[in-house]
């Protein structure tokens, strides 16, 4: 295979959040097979009033110099793009995530004059704005490829954009990052109560992505004794109306509430602790959350929205709700907790393509692609 230097658009660590966590896993996979990704990271995603200290907020406050680009700053575009120009990549590689991004695209499109392919985690904003159809709009004027990460996302895709060559590859599972505790020994340290099936909801706390729904849903199953939820991740929402609704439901003594950005070394405590990940999405596409679970080993309960349920695997021991809604996850959690076995782990990483598959893939595609400037 052709050894290509690919410039790769995308926020990295110190950033931090799954968008950072994919490409730095990208990243070292082209690595390992000997292409040469130069980053053009991100010092900034979102002006501080918007983030308040959560999200997408730095690790650390010192950056590597690749990351020098501000997606609300269109001069540290051009500066970029034309710091591209000049270095002369075989293949610009932007990762999309929302509809916000198809300006940034259209720039480094324009003004490098290099093959330009988007890798789409999602074709638009998971809450929907008025502006989307301009954006799709410029998006194909700025693309020579796309890589989509999930079945709902190709569709839509095919159907926004049909002229336009894609790839459609599944999200792989990510690594393990430490090696996992007894499932005794991380619920002590986590201080939550040793016996009973416990279940995890991880990552970010956004209304599209159900947790209501799921609270709901353990106030249906009052008769399963012992049965707790434990809720790890940042709160785009005010906590205290999550608070309000699990004290309104009487399941406060079967909820523990983490609010927080949970760092990767602590985040296998949670992993370990759990019997299932729970995933009660509204609306989805596909979920780094999902790899990171399959990686450790641990089962999903998902809801049938987007793509979500080519996660759960045959015979992984997880289990899809017949509905996006409260009585539909409530029916899957009693579903997954009668199955025999139900509440042990899979092997790590099963059925799911890997990140070497995924890199290699990649590379014939960005190789493949036509030339710039269309």
């Amino acid at each position: 295979m052709t050894q290509l230097q690919i410039a790769l658009v995308s926020p990295f660590p110190p950033l931090r959040g799954g968008i950072a966590h994919f490409s730095t896993e990208l990243s070292r996979a082209l690595t390992a097979a000997s292409h040469k990704p130069l980053h053009i990271g991100f010092r900034s995603l979102y002006p501080r009033f918007i983030l308040r200290g959560r999200a997408a907020a730095p690790l650390a406050t010192s950056f590597p110099q690749d990351a020098y680009l501000v997606l609300y700053n269109p001069l540290t575009w051009i500066r970029a793009s034309l710091r591209l120009r000049r270095l002369r990549p075989d293949v610009v590689l932007i990762a999309y995530w929302a509809g916000f991004l198809a300006p940034l695209c259209f720039v480094f499109h324009r003004l490098t004059g290099l093959r330009t392919v988007v890798l789409l985690h999602n074709l638009s904003s998971h809450e929907s704005f008025f502006f989307e159809p301009l954006m799709r709009r410029i998006l194909s004027f700025a693309a020579d490829g796309f890589i989509t990460l999930s079945p709902s996302v190709d569709r839509a895709v095919a159907s926004a954009l049909p002229s336009i060559p894609r790839l459609m590859l599944s999200h792989p599972d990510y690594p393990p990052g430490a090696e996992l505790p007894q499932k005794g020994v991380a619920r002590r340290t986590l201080g939550l109560d040793p016996d009973g099936p416990l279940l995890l909801f991880f990552g970010y706390v956004r209304r599209y992505k159900g947790l209501d729904l799921l609270l709901e849903a353990l106030a249906l199953l009052p008769s399963r004794t012992g049965l707790r939820l434990v809720v790890a991740g940042e709160f785009y929402e005010p906590l205290e109306r999550y608070r309000s609704l699990i004290s309104s439901l009487g399941i406060e003594d079967r909820v523990s509430l983490h609010p927080g950005y949970v760092e990767p070394e602590r985040s296998v405590l949670y992993f370990a602790a759990a019997d299932a990940s729970v995933l009660p999405y509204r609306s989805a596409t596909q979920s780094g959350v999902a790899g990171l679970a399959r990686g450790y080993g641990l089962p999903l309960i998902v809801t049938p929205a987007g793509s979500l349920a080519e996660a759960v695997s045959a015979g992984s021991g997880g289990v899809v709700a017949d509905a996006c809604s409260a009585e539909g996850i409530a029916r899957a959690i009693e579903a997954f907790l009668d199955a025999p076995g139900g509440e042990q782990r899979l092997s790590k990483g099963s059925g799911s393509i890997s990140w070497t598959e995924f890199a290699d893939a990649v590379a014939v595609f960005l190789g493949d692609a036509p030339e710039g400037g269309r």
